[in-house]
């Protein structure tokens, strides 16, 4: 399977490239726009501020490649993210890819939410054989409010729109390469999609 991560310098790259490793297949990294287009599947990372991993799409053109792939593309914490409107962190235009908005927690709870949480409402085949109620990982201070894309909720502070689907496009909250046996199974769910 040819299966690609894009590479924009905004993310815990190695760890899905292991969480891969393990289910036997290799992530290669790229930021060559013909290389994710030919992909089979490609994964969308995130980790740190919006602003500045949107400034690094747009210096390499993947803003304007991201949302035209026609294969699965999961993002992945910021890389979801990203794929909304806007977030409120760095008043950042996203790519538009969901249609839904990113606010930041308020300062009544611990920010960021750190550690395992739960998944309710799980409503794709991206949580195919995994339970209702089943913990994820996260590190997070900003969240996508609930929408009609959501596939999964979350509750802190409120309830939060956890993973999202639009089309050929999913987003996870989560870091299902930090979620033991259950991230691993929604990562293999994603590579059968």
């Amino acid at each position: 399977m040819n299966l690609k991560i894009v590479n924009y310098g905004a993310g815990n790259i190695k760890s899905i490239q292991f969480a891969f490793q393990r289910l036997g297949y290799n992530a290669v990294l790229t930021n060559d726009a013909n290389e994710l287009l030919k992909a089979d599947k490609v994964i969308f990372p995130g980790v740190g501020e919006a602003s500045s991993a949107m400034k690094k799409l747009k210096e390499s053109g993947l803003d304007k490649v991201i949302p035209k792939l026609q294969q699965p593309v999961l993002g992945i914490c910021l890389g979801m993210q990203l794929m909304c409107n806007y977030t409120e962190e760095g008043d950042t235009k996203g790519l538009g890819i969901f249609n839904a908005e990113v606010k930041r927690f308020s300062n009544t709870v611990k920010v960021p939410q750190m550690g395992w949480n739960v998944v309710r409402n799980l409503k794709s085949d991206l949580f195919k054989g995994i339970n209702e109620g089943a913990h994820m990982y996260l590190v997070h201070s900003y969240y996508v409010k609930n929408c009609s894309e959501a596939i999964a909720t979350t509750d802190y502070e409120l309830e939060y729109a956890s993973a999202l689907e639009n089309d050929n496009f999913f987003g996870v909250q989560f870091h299902p390469e930090k979620s033991s046996k259950v991230g691993e199974k929604l990562l293999q769910n994603f590579l059968e999609l």
